[in-house]
């Protein structure tokens, strides 16, 4: 966020409300200009920070739970299968990621 302060004095004015909105546009801020002599925009300049630091620490806070819960088992699983005869086969599978894609394996 670009703050421009002490909006209240005009005529030492040095940079126009339009050149602040379109310096911030460029750099990819908001803009707000500010008085604290008259009590202007200065609770929404606050909040405006707030809000977009929330939305920031939620992003990296989601974005982390995700990271978090995808997990590849990192070995084989052991199963038995057995056939209409009663005789049992023992093996192991394991699922590989390759290229995003998965495919299981067995042995």
């Amino acid at each position: 966020m670009m703050t421009g302060n002490k909006s209240d004095l005009n005529h030492l004015r040095a940079v126009s409300e339009e050149d602040g909105h379109a310096l911030a546009e460029r750099e990819g801020l908001s803009f707000l200009e500010t008085s604290a002599l008259e009590a202007t925009n200065i609770e929404k300049a606050f909040q405006t920070i707030l809000k977009e630091i929330y939305h920031i620490i939620s992003k990296k806070a989601l974005a982390q739970e995700a990271a978090a819960s995808v997990s590849l088992p990192s070995e084989g699983t052991t199963i038995n299968v057995s056939d209409a005869s009663g005789n049992t086969k023992k093996g192991s599978y394991a699922i590989k990621n390759e290229w995003m894609m998965g495919y299981a394996t067995t042995c």
